[in-house]
């Protein structure tokens, strides 16, 4: 059985391009969330083996997100997604929890080896 992913990304595009990037690979799209604030009621039905975090959307943000995701389950493994590529940002992802800091746009590569250090 496959990795269980839970997409969490305001936008559809990456939804799509996210899946077709996994197909073949032992992970598998197990929930798409639109916001932090779905990722955050879904998350305990799905349970998913890893969460990808989008940073900048509506609402609730992808760090705070994460952060709370981590405080009801701390062995979630998260790995966040965005195009924000500041420091401050990625040292903020990595003092929450998060596993690994995925760069948009999304290279299948850089994204299978963000999963596999996220398993490590």
């Amino acid at each position: 059985m496959g990795k269980r992913i839970m997409i969490v990304d305001d936008s559809r595009v990456i939804e799509v391009q996210m899946a077709k990037l996994l197909e073949g690979t032992e992970y598998e799209v197990a929930a798409y969330c639109k916001d932090g604030e779905e990722a955050l009621a879904r998350y305990g039905e799905v349970l998913p083996d890893l969460v990808t975090m989008d940073i900048i959307m509506p609402g609730m943000d992808g760090l705070e997100a994460a952060e709370a995701i981590l405080e009801d389950y701390p062995e979630a493994r998260i790995v966040m997604v965005s195009s924000l590529a500041y420091e401050d940002t990625i040292q903020e992802a990595d003092e929450i929890g998060a596993k690994n800091f995925v760069f948009k746009p999304l290279d299948k590569k850089q994204l299978l080896n963000a999963f596999e250090k996220a398993f490590a």
